[in-house]
């Protein structure tokens, strides 16, 4: 395996099939780390092959026999390749990256989104009966994204809130010249304004029906046992301190001075509930059910936080 070279795979694999079955041979090989949106060698060789060729990443069952053009070969053997001697994660290869089917621009400046927000705000806007908890989305005026890192979550916001105004922060530069590339690829320009900054630090006087949040919430022992992947991440869209709760604390601190009566906030934390429950026994968390995890994520009305 380690003497094949994309020149020869293309000599050899012709179809679809071949070349994911090649792929996770080779990832399996190179035990490559996964949690990027995908969680085994299959579904990653599925992404990289079927985003590589602008195919629907979750529709591979059509595509695997059709016999791929040259040109086509030689891009996939050689992000085949690049995947396992880099170790990049496989959204760095492909520069996209999917949050409930909704594809944005990512690269090594930004952490890969996959964040339960995203789902959340899909379930209880497309579902049924409307959300059990969110404000009607017609009715938020204001919405802001703090850390918003590749600003997918800002985007999605002033999708599903039509008549809000939607803030974003990030202490990074670098991840907002990202947000931006998102920001006008989704066309919300008008609506979304980026503020370079510490958390709430750039938003001195304004406040918001909503607050999202994912902010880096990693600790410092889980960070250290990094799979390489992971690694090839901005190690402070991960950092949250000692126990990771770090920035969870100053945002939680904070939040009831840039919330409007009857707003909210929900927050991302990974896995630090009885940590945030016993610190904070005077709040009512409301933790939201995901695909993932039962307590990922909060819920905590502006009333909650004192706010009038």
């Amino acid at each position: 395996m380690a003497d094949i070279t994309p020149q020869t795979v293309t000599g050899e694999l012709v179809t679809l099939r071949d070349y994911w079955r090649y792929a996770i041979s080779r990832f399996n090989a190179a035990e490559l780390g996964f949690g990027h949106g995908t969680t085994t060698a299959g579904d990653d060789a599925a992404f990289l092959l079927l985003d590589s060729l602008d195919l629907p990443i979750d529709t591979l069952d059509p595509f695997l026999d059709a016999r791929l053009l040259p040109h086509e070969r030689q891009l996939l053997a050689e992000r085949i390749d690049l995947r396992v001697t880099s170790r990049k994660p496989s959204s760095y290869i492909t520069n996209h990256a999917y949050i409930q089917g909704v594809r944005f621009f990512v690269d090594e400046r930004v952490i890969v989104p996959r964040s339960h927000i995203g789902e959340i705000l899909f379930s209880e806007y497309l579902g049924e009966h409307g959300s059990s908890f969110l404000p009607d989305p017609f009715s938020v005026e204001s919405a802001v994204d703090i850390c918003t890192g590749s600003g997918c979550l800002a985007v999605l916001a002033a999708k599903f809130f039509p008549h809000a105004t939607v803030d974003a922060t990030d202490l990074s530069s670098d991840a907002l010249d990202v947000a931006r590339i998102n920001v006008n690829d989704h066309e919300v320009a008008e609506q979304v304004s980026l503020f370079e900054g510490d958390l709430f630090a750039p938003l001195a006087g304004r406040t918001y029906d909503l607050i999202i949040t994912n902010p880096p919430y990693v600790d410092h022992e889980a960070m250290a046992g990094f799979p390489a992947e992971h690694r090839a991440e901005p190690a402070m869209a991960h950092d949250g301190g000692a126990d990771g709760l770090d920035l969870v604390r100053r945002i939680l601190d904070d939040a009831g001075s840039y919330l409007n009566p009857q707003g909210g906030m929900l927050c991302e934390i990974g896995s630090g509930r009885e940590i945030l429950e016993e610190e904070y026994p005077h709040l009512d968390f409301f933790w939201v059910e995901t695909a993932q995890s039962q307590d990922a994520v909060f819920w905590i009305t502006a009333e909650a936080l004192g706010v009038a």
